[in-house]
């Protein structure tokens, strides 16, 4: 069981300051993992987003719901604050309030994806918590496991620590979402038809929608190139899940996407993938 007042108290801003970011000096990051940082930037702080658009659905009365997505709001920011401190050591500005103001631009278009939100969480009722949750597990689980991969990858004596605490909150977002779909999974015989269905048809990669599509396939392929069994690993832990057994999300967007995983495949991928803007 999920202790969400556990979870609030000891919920603390993720730290650098006693990492030595004069490492980046000696030891810079190349090219290729400043953009799959900046990409990892960019989505965590956008989460201020992604709370607008829930807090008019159905999953905002749920007071334990509420209560979490404030400090998971909280913390995804830190995290964002973090990786742009990374990215200003190697000259690379990360302005939130620039971001922010780009959301905003999209006027109607952005409008019409709260709309979209709040009219869909009513059309199917209670049932949209068990997709919410799911859905959130899902992102979550990936997040892990993106930046334990990106740890591991670089073996940085700054980068690698912070990135492991990064993904050691995302394990406690991972509980509560789990916790909770679960629980919501079990509340109806309609719920995991839904979720299976949407889950199914319209999960993508976190980032998708805020990021082009080619940015999403080129972090997606530097990340899980040759990681076909943590693909996999993914796709058990969400289909473990009450009445989502067979599932296959992970796998099945990132062939949708035309995501690249073979070792032998991703050089030709990084060839033609455009720069990042």
């Amino acid at each position: 069981m999920f202790d969400l007042e556990k979870f609030a108290e000891t919920s603390e801003r993720v730290t650098w300051e006693d990492l030595d970011f004069d490492a980046f000096d000696s030891h810079p990051l190349d090219a290729e993992t400043l953009r799959v940082l900046r990409y990892m930037c960019d989505v965590e702080y956008h989460t201020t987003c992604y709370l607008r658009d829930l807090l008019v659905t159905r999953s905002h009365r749920q007071e334990d719901a509420r209560g979490f997505m404030t400090t998971w709001n909280r913390e995804e920011f830190w995290h964002g604050e973090a990786l742009s401190a990374v990215l200003k050591q190697h000259g690379i500005i990360v302005d939130y309030d620039e971001l922010k103001a780009r959301r905003m631009k999209l006027g109607w278009q952005d409008a019409l994806s709260t709309l979209k939100q709040s009219a869909g969480s009513n059309l199917v009722g209670d049932d949209f918590i068990a997709v919410h949750m799911t859905w959130g597990a899902a992102n979550e689980l990936s997040a892990v496991a993106a930046y334990r991969r990106l740890a591991e990858m670089m073996s940085h004596p700054a980068l690698s620590p912070l990135l492991q605490r990064i993904a050691q909150q995302e394990t406690r977002h991972v509980a509560f979402y789990t916790t909770q779909a679960r629980a919501a999974l079990e509340r109806s015989e309609s719920a995991p038809k839904l979720t299976r269905l949407l889950m199914s048809k319209a999960w993508r990669p976190v980032g998708s929608g805020i990021m082009d599509d080619d940015e999403v396939r080129y972090v997606m392929t530097y990340l899980f190139t040759g990681q076909k069994e943590a693909l996999d690993k993914l796709d058990q832990s969400v289909a473990r899940m009450p009445g989502l057994e067979g599932l296959t999300i992970f796998n099945t967007a990132f062939e949708k996407m035309g995501i690249v995983v073979d070792a032998e495949a991703v050089q030709t991928v990084r060839a033609v993938a455009p720069a990042a803007g």
